[in-house]
């Protein structure tokens, strides 16, 4: 099959972990729309059953944790595609328990990597991330040019990919990773101190506080709609590559915070110009991807531009601070 030509995935068994996060939610709403036998596992401890909607019915729900051996046996047994999106995110997070995000997101991987090889599962699609590319000086991102991680979420990610090449060498396990840059859209969760930019800047110009900024707001992002990520996932399973290495996915384009504080502003209303903190620790400067392998080896191609995505996005977070209760959805 051609790069640019989704899997024909009609009754094929297939598994999401992490399928009631964000992104794993959309992603579930797609292979249930191609009317793919969906199985999820999920811990939902950053996730939730809400985020599954109309798709809950008719997919089955396991919940399990990726630190357990069993559970990922259990969640790979029949599946013909592993979509592994189940993670624990967030560098601040890792930098105040490395251990647990080492954990989840390293052996967490390398259990359901074995697990997906007893299974007999044909490929694996995998979630990485453009915190990979660490302190590399060199714009756009391009695969190959990695830096030292900054961060024990970008080296649990590098972790990953590792594990990802060393099943595909020994064990001859099929797959593929995709390095997400900053993704965002609906059931991305605006609250906590784990929260991403963009949820954060939506709640808080929609309840009419003062976002706050950590820098100056020069860093720069390559903001990525989550239907094209969610694109790229389905793209992932016909690709000629599969030797476990990883693209990127993203829009290609780049934003600095202070402009997207601007955009966002605009949509909400206005307000006061934004407030400013120390910069966080483990951030990288500037984020942007060179797309050209994820165009020639999956046919991708963002298709949704910050500017469009925000519009998108915004109906949502608005319907959620009406609804705060009918509306717990977590990253």
């Amino acid at each position: 099959m051609t790069p640019g030509a989704p899997a024909e995935l009609t009754a094929v068994p297939v598994l999401v972990t992490g399928g009631a996060g964000f992104i794993g939610s959309h992603l579930v709403d797609a292979l249930v729309e191609r009317s793919a036998r969906v199985r999820v596992l999920d811990n939902l401890s950053t996730g939730s059953a809400h985020n599954l909607g109309g798709s809950l019915a008719r997919i089955e729900l396991l919940e399990g944790d990726l630190r357990d051996p069993e559970a990922c046996a259990l969640a790979c047994r029949d599946c013909r595609y592993v979509f592994h999106q189940a993670a624990l995110g967030s560098v601040p997070r890792s930098l105040e328990d490395p251990a647990t995000s080492l954990a989840v997101n390293a052996q967490g991987t390398a259990n359901l990597f074995a697990a997906a090889q007893r299974a007999g599962v044909e490929r694996i699609v995998y979630a990485s991330s453009s915190s990979v590319y660490g302190d590399s000086p060199r714009l756009p991102r391009r695969e190959g040019e990695e830096g030292a991680s900054l961060s024990p979420y970008a080296l649990s990610k590098a972790m990953g990919e590792r594990i990802a090449r060393l099943f595909a060498r020994c064990y001859d396990l099929r797959s593929l990773g995709l390095r997400y840059f900053n993704i965002y859209g609906p059931r991305q969760d605006p609250n906590g101190p784990y929260a991403a930019v963009i949820p954060r800047f939506f709640g808080s110009r929609l309840r009419g506080e003062t976002p706050l900024i950590q820098g100056d707001g020069q860093q720069s992002r390559d903001f990525t709609w989550v239907g094209d990520a969610v694109a790229a996932n389905l793209l992932a399973i016909t690709a000629g590559t599969s030797d476990g290495s990883a693209v990127n996915i993203a829009s290609g384009s780049r934003t600095s915070v202070l402009e997207l504080d601007r955009q966002i502003a605009r949509l909400t209303g206005d307000g006061p110009p934004a407030l400013h903190g120390p910069r966080r620790p483990g951030d990288v400067e500037h984020a942007h991807a060179d797309l050209s392998r994820a165009t020639r080896e999956l046919g991708y191609a963002p298709g949704v531009g910050l500017a469009d995505g925000l519009e998108r996005t915004l109906g949502y977070y608005r319907d959620r601070l009406q609804d705060p209760v009918g509306e717990t959805n977590r990253a």
